[in-house]
Order: structure tokens, then sequence, then C-alpha cells
């Protein structure tokens, strides 16, 4: 939303009161919030929480302590039902902001660029610009956020928790509500991080109570009455106020006070009976027509009472402390205490249950009115939300369908979804524009099916209706802007592209992705940019890697025709997964590199997806053996501190891509259980699933029930048809079946997975993904070495290492661990010894980043098949060793575990293998069971 839709009223500090009754020690535990985060005053209605905090910015302000130095530096911001989206939320936010004395008028506006894109973006990568900005401001400040309980939606609950999580020393948040809001407020507390002021700091004390009634509100009550009326009340400063009014000019007070029963409920129903009906008739009427309104000012009271003294009668009712807010310092704009109003709308239901029918209506045409005057101010949530409570739903449908397109630009999906979702269906069936935006909306929100449904109702006024299954549309079409209308079949097929994506339809996609671009003019780049998305996210699901890419180039040139620079780097990922599937890291690598160099182009700070870029080439580098590097990259990707779901899901799957390669399983499965909590289901084609990774690890780590549990869990089959999407977990199969081998020697099983390997390799080759026939090879070779078949092994072992040298892979055979080591020395030995072609020195690079290596065997070993018996008998330590290694842990874990050196554990396996007769960990598992002398 931009500045001229901003009400001020709601960033405008409450003015404090003169008769105001001094409360230092809840001051004092203010001011010792302002060394922390967060500031909580949380209590029910008509503990004067609002009050307190106005009170204390007022000493602030005036006071100017010199512990703080806050001065003029406090914001303020009255929040409302509107706010749960947020965009509206942060817009706000960032208003509220940028009336804090001293903060630059620019304060904010790349967010706010950013908030009203014509492409959505994350609310993530809007607050790591905020946030980063906010870091800049040079002194402290203090931001009041106040009724945060009309705050009920998840993500604006989460923009806040991030704020919190990463907010700058110099910014300190107070939040004034009725509820705990939904927050991190126990880590706050650990970490102490928070003040709390409860209801039972808010209520008056004695003292306190006798200062109120008898000082500011002038009465003359004995010690005896004020603590009857304080037990009453509980110290409830609306319960005193409200008592204190009806107790004016009484004479009798003691008796009425005894009178006084019951919850606050009852309390105060008797108390507003007391005072609204001593008012005079033409304040009881004004209040009761305007208590539907959130927000009053004398011409929006006019258009509801049909009289012209609003102004006048808001005034009174202020000087007669009739539970009336100002919102401004000029008194042009007023609120109602929040309980009154509620008494006051609950008193006006009773009332229109009570009349007759006219009067019924009477209450609609109210909110009929105040729906008019809100459009004709350009307050269009105001506006329809009024028309439904009047239930004029044509009016409010009318309404939605305007707003939709400066809303849908303005990412208030949430709350224009909302106002949908109030409206009847018939009445939203019959009008196809409103019917499109509803479907991007619930796309938007991830609600797929119901998605399907209105694009379906879209279509029925489409001649041809793009979907062939229809009934027979509503009698009546209702269309508000025909430019929307003529626009629609351009927004029927994107929406259908993303949502046969979403759903992994990719002749779907691929259908109305072209049929979209076919539509779009040749001139509307950013349009076309989007279809060519969609169309290339089809084509990667299929495995069409070579049309995958074209399409994602062409994608990004038309981004780059828009100088939308945030659009053209951030499908950079995908571009680079395409390559490393083709086997092409240095293609992959320069992709990122040019990227960086466009996003560098841009200046500081540094454009949003560059963090995932950084990423991206720690992906690429560990691959290739450069840990460091890697490291660094991903220090660097974490420094520029994005906070975007799909980001953070990239980053911890690097983590534990490198936490691998360092040997550390179980912070790699932290990572992998961090990464699927960040996983969004979208049209990205999930080619590695996080689930297949893990089981990787639990492989390495001979978890094998685990393992094997995920394949049922999969329903996964040696016998499988074959598609791209499943080649990983296809992939991922075969490495549990080898193991599965390695421990009981079922053939049958070893044969299933020699099968499924020649098939994936025939697929992948056939689909050019040369990363994956890489892998598949080396599977080959690690599963004849099982066998004991080092001829066959070698074989698929060396063209792994022909296919893999040029592009400088390195971990994709160093994280098999021993076996793998041996194969790569029996490599190299057959190297030298024929003189063959192969690079011997890129199989010494790979031999030295074996951590696992085995030892070099003793003269005296003598080399080929294991012998029956033992020549010497193991020691009991080497049965510790043999059965780690038997159980799949390298021998660093060896070393943890039994809390001996590497060297140690090399020493012992060399003895082992000599003893006996054997080469290989592999060979020494099989040895070890036929002898038995395993413990499993």
């Amino acid at each position: 939303m931009s500045k001229q839709d901003i009400l001020n009223t709601k960033l405008f500090i409450p003015p404090t009161r003169p008769e105001l009754v001094p409360r230092p020690r809840l001051i004092e535990r203010l001011n010792e919030g302002l060394h922390r985060k967060l500031t909580l005053v949380s209590a029910p209605a008509g503990y004067g929480k609002t009050m307190l905090v106005s009170e204390w910015v007022d000493k602030l302000r005036s006071d100017n302590p010199k512990d703080n130095q806050i001065e003029n530096r406090v914001g303020w911001l009255s929040l409302d039902e509107g706010d749960n989206d947020p965009a509206r939320f942060l817009s706000y936010f960032i208003a509220a902001l940028n009336q804090i004395e001293g903060i630059d008028a620019t304060f904010g506006k790349e967010a706010l660029d950013m908030l009203q894109s014509p492409q959505p973006l994350p609310t993530e990568s809007i607050l790591t610009v905020l946030l980063n900005e906010i870091t800049t401001i040079p002194d402290n400040f203090v931001l009041v956020l106040d009724d945060y309980h009309f705050i009920d939606a998840q993500p604006v609950d989460n923009a806040l928790t991030i704020l919190l999580e990463h907010l700058p020393p110099q910014m300190h948040l107070v939040i004034a509500t009725r509820e705990d809001p939904h927050l991190h407020l126990p880590r706050l507390r650990s970490q102490d991080q928070l003040i709390e002021l409860r209801a039972t700091d808010l209520r008056f004390t004695s003292s306190e109570a006798t200062e109120f009634l008898n000082h500011v509100m002038g009465l003359d009550l004995s010690g005896e009455d004020i603590a009857a009326l304080e037990t009453r009340t509980e110290g409830w400063i609306a319960g005193l106020q409200l008592a204190a009014i009806s107790l004016q000019g009484k004479e009798d007070i003691t008796k009425l006070i005894k009178s006084f029963s019951g919850s606050h409920r009852l309390v105060l129903d008797y108390l507003i009976e007391e005072v609204l009906e001593q008012q005079p008739e033409s304040f009881q009427s004004f209040l009761l027509q305007t208590a539907i309104l959130e927000r009053l000012n004398g011409s929006l009271c006019d258009a509801l009472t049909g009289q012209d003294n609003g102004q006048q009668t808001l005034e009174k009712l202020e000087r007669s402390n009739l539970f009336i807010v100002p919102l401004d310092e000029e008194r042009r704009w007023y609120r109602y205490h929040h309980l009154f109003a509620e008494l006051l709308r609950q008193r006006l239901r009773q009332s229109v249950a009570l009349s007759a029918g006219d009067e019924v209506r009477g209450a609609a045409e109210l909110h009929k009115r105040a729906s008019v005057w809100y459009e004709d101010n350009g307050l269009e949530s105001e506006a329809f939300h009024h028309a439904v409570a009047a239930e004029d739903f044509e009016r409010a449908a009318g309404l939605a369908e305007l707003a939709w397109p400066v809303m849908d630009r303005s990412f208030q999906l949430a709350t224009w979804l909302g106002w949908v979702k109030a409206l009847p269906d018939e009445l939203i069936r019959a009008r196809p524009v409103l019917c499109v935006g509803y479907a991007w909306a619930l796309l938007n929100a991830g609600e797929f099916e119901a998605a399907e449904a209105r694009l379906l109702d879209a279509e029925r006024w489409l001649e041809p209706p793009m979907s062939e299954q229809m009934d027979e549309p509503p009698t009546k079409k209702v269309v508000v802007d025909e430019e929307q209308f003529r626009s629609l079949p351009v927004s029927l097929a994107s929406a259908r592209a993303y949502h046969a994506q979403a759903l992994g339809d990719v002749p779907g996609t691929v259908k109305y992705a072209r049929r979209a671009l076919d539509l779009i003019p040749e001139g509307d780049y950013f349009a076309r940019g989007r279809a060519a998305v969609l169309l290339g996210l089809a084509q990667w699901a299929s495995g069409d890697l070579d049309a995958a890419h074209r399409s994602f180039v062409d994608a990004m040139a038309s981004f780059q025709m828009v100088g939308n620079i945030l659009f053209a780097i951030s499908f950079t990922f995908i571009l680079a997964d395409i390559r490393m599937a083709q086997g092409r890291l240095h293609e992959a690598i320069s992709t990122y590199e040019q990227s960086l160099h466009l996003a560098r182009e841009q200046g500081d700070p540094a454009l949003q997806g560059t963090a995932d870029l950084y990423t991206g080439l720690s992906e690429l580098q560990c691959e290739q053996g450069d840990l460091g590097t890697a490291r660094q990259h991903l220090l660097r990707s974490g420094e520029l501190g994005e906070l975007g779901e799909v980001y953070m899901y990239r980053w911890c799957l690097a983590q534990a891509q490198l936490k691998k390669a360092q040997g550390d399983l179980d912070g790699a499965l932290d990572q992998l259980d961090e990464a699927e909590h960040h996983y969004l289901r979208g049209p990205i084609p999930d080619v590695r699933p996080v689930a297949a990774l893990k089981t990787r690890v639990w492989v390495r780590q001979g978890r094998l029930t685990e393992a094997q549990g995920w394949t049922r869990e999969r329903g996964l089959s040696v016998d499988d048809d074959l598609s791209y999407l499943r080649e990983f977990e296809h992939i991922t199969l075969t490495r549990v079946i080898i193991a599965q081998y390695i421990y009981d020697r079922i053939d049958s099983s070893i044969n299933d997975a020699m099968g499924l390997l020649d098939r994936l390799l025939g697929a992948a080759e056939e689909g050019g993904r040369t990363g994956s026939v890489i892998e598949i090879l080396v599977l080959q070779a690690l599963a004849h070495e099982a066998q004991g078949d080092i001829s066959p092994a070698l074989v698929s072992l060396e063209r792994a290492l022909t296919l893999a040298e040029p592009e400088g892979y390195v971990r994709i055979f160093v994280d098999e661990g021993p076996p793998m080591a041996q194969l790569l020395n029996e490599v190299l030995s057959r190297a030298e010894a024929l003189n063959r072609g192969i690079a011997k020195d890129y199989v010494r690079q790979l031999l030295g980043a074996c951590p696992d290596a085995e030892p070099e065997q003793a003269d005296s070993v003598q080399r080929g098949a294991p012998g029956s018996e033992i020549v010497e008998p193991l020691s009991e330590r080497e049965i510790d060793v043999l059965e780690l290694i038997a159980a799949g842990h390298t021998y660093q874990e060896v070393a943890e575990r039994l809390v001996i050196s590497l060297n140690t554990v090399r020493h012992h396996t060399k003895n082992i293998y000599s003893k006996l007769e054997v080469t290989n960990r592999t060979q020494a598992i099989k040895k070890a069971n036929d002898l038995n002398l395993l413990k499993f």
C-alpha cells in the first residue's frame, strides 16, 4: 500500500490526561525493559494498558533519562483487524518508524517498493531488507504496537517473530494486548530479553484506587468504601471508572457499593445500565448508531446519523469522560473504549431483536451508509466489511472485484481472501473476474483443490471453455471491469499451468504454459518470463533437461529486459541444478558466478537472492573437494541474512552436505531435519527429496532398519517403472540393498540391485544425465566389489573416473569410504602396471582426500582370496574395532567411540587384516561372519 493509503490516526501517540494517577512502580518496570528486546503489556480489556504505555512514553520524551537517551525517538502503531495481512502490517510498521524523530523520511523505501512489486516476494526477504536498514539507525528508539490482540494471522506473527529474533540492539519493541501474542515468549524469557506486565501488575493498588476515586473522579469515599469497591472490582481500572461515574451525585454511596456483586461481566452490565441510561436521549441515540464503527470522525458519524453535529457530539462525549479516546492531537478521529464499544453493540443487537422489522432494516442501513462513506473516502477494506455486515453482498462483491488488482500487487492476499470467503458461493460463481482472483489467492495460499473449483467457475464463461468437463454456467454474468474480463484467458492459462505443476501434472503444465505464451503479447516480457518459467519447470520435471535449460534462459532474459534483476537471478539455482544433473559442474559454477556479477552490479545493499547464489556455489565447491571454500561461501551466505523458507531449505541442505563431507553424520542429519521443516510444497520439482538424503546418511551409519523403513514407506521396488523425478530415490534404494547384502549375503538381493542399476544407467544415459551416470557406475563398482568381483568393479569405476575427471568430481567417490579407497588403489596399481591412459594424478588426488584409506598391508600378508582359518586369534580390542567397522562406522567414528587415536585404529585394522588374511573391510566382515567372530 502507498503512503496516501496510510491512515495517519493509527500512528498517533494517545495523549495523556492531566488527571492521570501516577504509577511510578510500573514506569520503572517499563524503563527496565529498554535494555531488552521486548516489553509485553498483556491484560484483559479495561486494565489501562494503552494509558500506562502512553504515560511512560510521555515521560521518556519529557524526562530524557540519561540511561536510555530515547528523547522523542518513539513510534506508535494502533493495530486493527485489517492489519492481519502481512503486507498491510509491514506497511504500517514502516510508517510508524517513519514518524520517529531523527529517522530519515526515506527510511523503508526499499522494503515498501518490494511490498508494492507486481510480483509476490517472500515476506522474509522484505524483512531482511528492513532489518538491515534498521541496523543503520545510529540512536536508540522505541516502537509501540498497541492492540495486538486484533492480530489473528500466523504470517503476521511469523513476521514479528523474525523481527524479534534479529532485532538490532538500538531498537526496543513494546506490545500492548488483551491476550498473549503467538511469539516465542519462552525463548525470550530464557534469554532475559523480555519484560512482562500482567493484569496483576496493572490493577490499582489500594493507594492508587484511593487517588483515582477521590482525587481524579472527585468522590469522597471512606477507606472502607474504597476497600469494598476495590475488592468487588479486583482493582480493575475500567470497573472502578464505571463505578465512580455511577456514584457521582448519589447519596447512599455505601449502600450502592455493597450492591455490587458477581463477576466482572455482571458488574459491568449493571454499571453500563446506570451510566448509559442516565445520558440524554440524543447522546444515547448517537452512541448506539455509531457503535458499529471502529473509528469515528464527524463526517462519518453524520453519514450514519443523518445529522450535521457529529464533531461537536464527539467533543462533548470526550469532555463528559464517556469512554471515548482521541486518536490524534487535533481531536478529529476518536474511538470508543473497546469494552464500552462492545457493550454498545450488544445493546444495539438487543434493541434490534426486540424491535419491529423496520428497525432491523435500520441496523443494516447503518452499515450500508458506513460502506458508502468508506468507499467515497478510498478505504476499501472498511467499505467491504460494512457491506457484508449490511448483507449487501452484491455491493461487497463489486468492491472486492475492483480492489483485487491493487491488493494483489501490494500482497494483501490474506486480507482479500478473507473478504471473498465471506461472500455467498452463487454470487461468486456469476463473476468470472472475481473467480479468477479467488483462484489465484487460493493458489498462493496452497489451497489447490479449492483453487481448481474456482478456475472451473471462471472457465464456464469463456468461449470455448478451457476445460472439457463443464456444467452449465449461471444464467447471468456480472462483470465490473471489462478490461479485466478480456484478459481472463491469459490469467486462466497461467493459473492452470501453476496449478498443474504444483500437483505434478507435467503434461498439463506444458499445455497451459504454451497456451499462455501464445496469448501474451510479444512486448509483455514479464508475463512471458513467468510463463516460460512454468514451462521450464514442467520440462525439468519430465527430465527434458536441455529444453528446460532453454526455457529458463529465455525467462531470465525476459526479466532482464524489463529491468527485474531480482527475478533474473532468482532461478539461477535451477539452471545450475540442471547442469549438475548433466554432469557439467564447471558450467554450473559459471552460471552462479555470472548471476553474482549481475547482482553485484546493482550495488549495495546486496540484492535479494544473492545469499542463495553463495549457497549454490558452496554445494559445487564441496563436491569438488574444496571444503574450505565451500565453508566460506556458506558463511558469506549466512552473513547476508536472507530468511525465506526456500533459501533456508537450500542453505540447510548445503550445510548437511558439508557436514557429511567432514564426517559429521549426526550433524548432517540435524541439518536435514531442519531442511525438512523449511520445505514448502510448490511447483518446483523435488528431484532430491530430503527423506532420501537422510536415508543415505543412515546407510553410512549402518542404520539399515531406518533405511529399509524408508523404502517401504515410499513403496519402492527394483521392478518400478523409471522416471527422472524418482531417479534419486531409486538410486538410493540400490544403496540400501547393497548395504544389506554386505551383512546378510543374500545373492538374490544383490542381483536385484544390479538389475535396477543397469536399467537406471540406460535411462540416465538416454536422458543425458551424466551426473547420475557417474553415481550409478560408482554403485555398480561397489556392488561388484561386495561380491568379490574386482575385475568388473574396476571396469565400472574406470568409466566413472573418465567421466568425472574433467569436471573435478571428488565427493561422489570419497564419500563411499574404505571400499572405494581400496578400489581406487587397485585402479591406480593397474594403471601404473599397464601404463593405461586413466588420469593417475586424479586418482591420487581422490585417494589423498579419503580419510579412511586402507592401511598398507604387510609384505607377509598373502593377497587374494581369504583363508578359512585364523593364523593368530584377534585380541579383545581388535574384536571391538572389527564390530564397529562391520556396523558401518568410519575410522574416525571408531576412534571416537573407543576413545583412541585414529592412528591406533589404523594399527588395529592392519593387524585384523593380517590375522584374517584379507585385504579390505568387505572381506574382513565376510571372514569374521564365516568364523562367527562378531556378536551380531
